[in-house]
């Protein structure tokens, strides 16, 4: 049974939450803070992490960034928190997925297991790497090697780049990338590709993904 911390300090969101996912087939633990989560998380291993942002002690924000220093477990933020400004943030900390209240319980559930299919999918995936330039990219450890340099990337990050480098010369639009990747009906902006894209060429130093002006994104084929 996959595990879920669910992050919360409304006590009725966290009782919908908790019955609702438990219904859905997950083993739930629940922590009302952000001190309580990081002591939680220090001794249990999970496979996903719902996380609120407006937390006591210390804000979503600061757990996550703690959280991704040590482990690319999937979060996703769940969040009173709607505007442009929070959402960017909790992109370039590496979340998984931003969902704003109040949410559609069917429509978060559906996006839980989306975020965990892709993970169990890559943990089974054969070992296998995709070069290009001084690019190395692992598809069993969803981690990058820049000129030796090892990275870690976030699961969408990772199958961004993929998609691109396997699809050299060919300009992949948000759109292509939102219904490949993201596997489900996306209620949001198409900008949050943009976001992605973003965080790849600063984390990796790279610059051979190029924007096409109001289509998409492309890697050119290696010589």
């Amino acid at each position: 049974m996959q595990k879920i911390l669910v992050v919360e300090d409304d006590l009725d969101i966290q009782e919908l939450l908790k019955n609702f996912l438990q219904e859905a087939g997950y083993s739930i633990v629940l922590a009302n803070d952000g001190v309580e989560a990081l002591s939680i998380f220090s001794d249990i291993q999970f496979d996903l992490i719902l996380l609120d942002i407006m937390l006591p002690k210390i804000d979503g924000f600061a757990v996550c960034e703690l959280i991704r220093k040590q482990s690319q477990v999937p979060i996703i933020m769940l969040t009173a928190l709607n505007g442009e400004e929070e959402q960017i943030r909790g992109l370039d900390m590496q979340v998984d997925d931003y969902i704003t209240k109040p949410f559609s319980m069917p429509v978060l559930i559906r996006k839980i297991a989306a975020v965990l299919r892709r993970s169990i999918i890559s943990q089974n995936q054969e070992h296998q790497t995709v070069a290009y330039k001084n690019l190395i990219l692992d598809l069993d450890s969803y981690s990058a090697l820049v000129n030796g340099e090892s990275y870690e990337l976030t699961q969408r990050e990772f199958e961004i780049l993929r998609e691109l480098l396997l699809n050299q010369g060919r300009v992949l639009t948000r759109q292509i990338l939102l219904e490949r990747l993201w596997k489900y009906d996306f209620y949001g902006d198409e900008r949050v590709v943009d976001t992605h894209i973003k965080n790849l060429r600063k984390k990796l130093g790279i610059d051979f993904i190029q924007t096409i002006r109001g289509v998409g994104y492309k890697i050119d084929k290696e010589n």
